[in-house]
């Protein structure tokens, strides 16, 4: 008898389109764990190299991170949320900082945008636009800091002085173009409102401040370090403390005595590249990108790549299921046989795993450097590779293999070689009892999810999503045989009146549900989470749009890509009404004990009263009055009202951009938050807590557009949601590419199943040329065919995509979802036509020897 591990190789060298079949599908699956992985581990070891902190070897700064604590003892857990804003310091920490012992010198650092204003709009020493010099600056942008920060950047005067109270040092290259020399006046727009400066000195910008400028292609200025602290907008807040060592002192010395001397403070001393986390804040973001890319995402993916490759391997194991019952009937013992199927796993699945590994680290590559492109991630974090992901997904696909060949060999190893080869002869007509009784588990958990979340709004509706889509697939995969025959069934009767071709395929559907139901599975896997993914973003984006043309009823939109300034609403000449808005962002906890979260809502600083916005804004109020909109009280819309459980009259806990917590009285709730803003408030409960204090949008109702156009560029609603609606694509990239790798694999899958199908039926179709069947006729018979499964899998995955989408849009936007015809269209056509391709291909070859 032949040994087990050389049934193996016999079998994978004579029966090579079944393994090649395997091989693809394991290889995709460790394509897609491999790619996930590394941006996971990306995500957990992030971090930025110091620029502006460089020669500082121990910085001083706040927690940019808020945290939500559920539990409590051995349960208690806590998840950090990334700040929208920068957290703050006390600036008198940089005395405490300064009597540390080895401290040489301790800087509160300060970092902020300034405008070069037009000459004459200031005020000041220079007067009012007497012999004041224009700055020209792209964008009209500057970078400012204190000037004492020149002390671990290494700016140096080249002319002049450092600056005193009235007085800035320009950079060599905007002295240069503005021929601006010591003892002139400049006007710049500030946080604290335009004003003129005189000239003190021209500095060449050090290596830290040249490499941090000329990525931001912004110019820089200096004032002095009093005066830069009520500029910056936040008077008494640095943005950290810069700490010098005394020499011979070490980074971690100094730490440690700087650390002592700030207990209590509530700051957070930073050494190595931890320091560059301070000076670039989106890496908080970036982390929760890729932890939401490799590890959400990640989790879901690799459950659809592992389920998919092992429904490849039960189909080509059952495939053979003839060659196990003639074994077993030549005296194979089952304990053989299941060494053979194991034997087999082992010669395929690593190897397709390792060859799968390299496209995976090249997607992976490809996917976080468009991440980086789009801003999402710092440029300076890199793409961490190491041996664990690689690992993890040549280990995952071989349990997979040897998982799901131990289930399908499992009944062809026990049964008596007598019924094994009964059994092999004909399809068995039901899934077993334990596969029946989980997928009506799944069948009733999809169904109870579905009505959770018709029930629910916001987050609670939005997260119960994945497990609908998770549960219903699972039915589906299970009860497979069943819904194939039903389906076969009542999709085969219009196949009857096809003629002689369209009959036998539906006779064919009927008799062999197994096999469909395994080329079917992977259809409906790439509709439905395709269609899940897309078509979110496509009914949020145009619920948004709608709601951004209805909510705009101003006449003109003012905006500038350096902001506005201050006091643009007072610029505006003859208009009916002006009032800008400082956009930004705010944390609210939302849920309930266990459930709790941080949830990030988009606001709104109004620069004006609650009844001067009505006249430019539309918000639909439902409840309440913006008359009262003021100091501590805010208006929010209605689906973060129903997520935070809050009313009118009843006060909303939140973080402000800078992690400050407040807690303003609710005092109108509305409707048009998703595509204006969820939080309404005053711009002067925003201003101390945001690093930009100039506005976003003037809203001018009244006037010419003409007379607008000193302020910025000047549009109407229209084309303003237009231009929202442009960066609501470019948002939209993440959840498209995550459904053209879900969907692409799923696609993949189907294409492979179908091709090991059709090459395991080449008998099946020799017969029928033999009993005089046309060789077109066969070819129509298997078109009929692809054209039934693409037909199922279109039909349940857009019904699974439904029993998402539906509850969960109307849970977190009160409308239905919006699904674009033409892009479904695509997505129905991509599926009839990837079956058609992957049916009829294969079968012209095989009907080669039989023409």
């Amino acid at each position: 008898m032949t040994r087990p591990n050389g049934l193996a190789r016999a079998a994978v060298r004579f029966r090579p389109a079944s393994f090649a079949g395997t091989f693809v599908a394991l290889m995709m699956s460790a394509l897609i764990v491999t790619a996930c992985g590394i941006l996971l581990e990306t995500g957990v070891r992030a971090s930025v190299p110091p620029v502006r902190y460089a020669d500082a070897p121990v910085v001083a700064a706040a927690d940019p991170y808020a945290y939500v604590v559920t539990g409590s003892g051995e349960d208690r857990q806590e998840e950090a949320v990334p700040l929208p804003d920068t957290a703050r310091v006390d600036a008198g920490l940089a005395a405490r900082a300064a009597e540390a012992p080895g401290v040489a010198a301790a800087v509160p650092d300060f970092t902020f945008p300034v405008r070069a204003a037009d000459a004459g709009t200031g005020s000041g020493s220079g007067g009012a636009g007497s012999g004041v010099r224009e700055l020209l600056v792209a964008e009209r942008a500057f970078t400012a800091h204190g000037w004492g920060s020149h002390v671990f950047t290494g700016s140096a005067l080249t002319t002049g002085s450092a600056p005193r109270t009235g007085e800035v040092v320009l950079d060599a290259g905007t002295a240069r173009t503005a021929k601006a020399a010591v003892g002139d006046t400049v006007a710049l727009d500030t946080a604290a409102g335009p004003r003129d400066f005189r000239v003190a000195g021209v500095a060449e910008a050090g290596p830290a401040e040249g490499a941090r400028s000329a990525g931001a292609a912004q110019a820089l200025v200096w004032f002095s370090d009093a005066e830069a602290a009520a500029l910056a907008g936040h008077p008494g807040r640095a943005d950290a403390v810069a700490v010098l060592a005394k020499p011979g002192v070490g980074a971690d010395a100094l730490a440690v005595s700087v650390e002592q001397a700030l207990a209590g403070s509530g700051a957070k001393v930073r050494t190595g590249d931890d320091r560059g986390a301070v000076e670039d804040p989106g890496l908080g973001y970036a982390k929760e990108t890729l932890f939401g890319l490799g590890g959400s995402f990640g989790g879901i993916a690799t459950i659809v790549a592992v389920f998919t490759a092992a429904g490849t391997v039960a189909l080509s194991v059952s495939q053979r299921a003839r060659e196990f019952a003639l074994l077993r009937a030549v005296g194979a013992t089952p304990r053989q046989i299941r060494r053979a199927v194991a034997s087999e796993a082992l010669l395929v699945a690593p190897l397709a795993g390792s060859v799968g590994c390299l496209p995976g680290v090249g997607l992976a590559h490809w996917w976080f450097g468009q991440l980086q492109d789009r801003g999402a991630i710092p440029e300076a974090v890199r793409v961490h590779v190491s041996w664990v992901p690689l690992l993890v997904a040549v280990a995952v696909g071989l349990l997979t293999a040897l998982g799901a060949g131990w289930a399908a060999g499992r009944r062809p190893a026990r049964i008596k070689p007598g019924q094994a080869l009964s059994e092999a002869s004909m399809e068995r007509l039901r899934p077993g009892p334990i596969r029946t009784v989980l997928g009506i588990g799944a069948l009733v958990g999809g169904a109870f999810l579905t009505g959770v979340s018709a029930n629910a709004t916001g987050d609670d509706a939005a997260g119960s999503a994945l497990g609908v889509v998770m549960c219903f697939m699972l039915a589906v995969a299970l009860l497979g045989p069943l819904v194939a025959r039903l389906c076969a069934g009542l999709f085969g009767l219009p196949l009857r009146g096809a003629g002689p071709a369209g009959e036998l395929a539906a006779a064919n559907s009927r008799t062999n549900a197994r096999r469909l139901a395994s080329a079917i599975t992977p259809i409906v896997l790439a509709m439905a989470f395709a269609s899940t993914l897309v078509f979110m973003h496509t009914s949020e984006s145009h619920i948004a749009d709608e709601q951004v043309r209805a909510g705009i009823t101003a006449d003109h939109v003012v905006t500038d890509p350096a902001g506005l300034p201050v006091d643009a609403a007072a610029r505006a000449p003859g208009v009916d009404a002006a009032v800008g808005l400082l956009n930004t962002q705010v944390l609210v906890p939302v849920g309930s004990g266990e459930f709790s979260s941080l949830q990030g809502a988009a606001a709104q600083g109004v620069t004006g009263t609650g009844a001067e916005l009505a006249k430019v804004q539309d918000l639909d109020v439902r409840e309440g009055s913006l008359d009262r909109l003021g100091e501590g009280r805010v208006a929010i819309d209605r689906t973060l009202a129903n997520s935070a459980d809050v009313g009118v009259g009843d006060r909303l806990p939140l973080h402000l951009p800078d992690g400050t917590e407040t807690s303003p009285e609710v005092v109108a709730v509305y409707g048009r938050g998703l595509g204006l803003a969820a939080v309404t408030l005053d711009r002067a409960s925003l201003a101390g807590h945001v690093s930009s204090g100039f506005d976003s949008v003037l809203l001018v109702r009244g006037g010419s557009a003409t007379s607008l156009t000193a302020l910025g560029e000047v549009t109407d609603a229209s084309g303003f949601a237009t231009e929202r609606s442009l960066d609501a694509k470019l948002g939209a990239w993440s959840n498209n590419t995550m459904a053209g790798v879900l969907g692409g694999f799923a696609a993949i899958a189907a294409v492979n199943t179908l091709v090991m199908t059709v090459l395991d039926r080449r008998r099946e179709l020799g017969t029928l040329r033999l009993v005089g069947s046309t060789r077109r006729q066969v070819l129509g018979m298997l078109r009929w065919e692809s054209l039934l499964v693409s037909t199922v899998g279109v039909v349940l995955g857009s019904a699974i995509a439904a029993a998402t989408l539906v509850p969960m849009m109307r849970g977190t936007t009160g409308a239905s979802p919006y699904v674009p015809p033409l892009l479904y269209g695509s997505f129905v056509a991509a599926a009839g036509g990837l079956a058609l391709l992957a049916v009829t291909l294969p079968a012209r070859a095989a009907l080669r020897r039989w023409s």
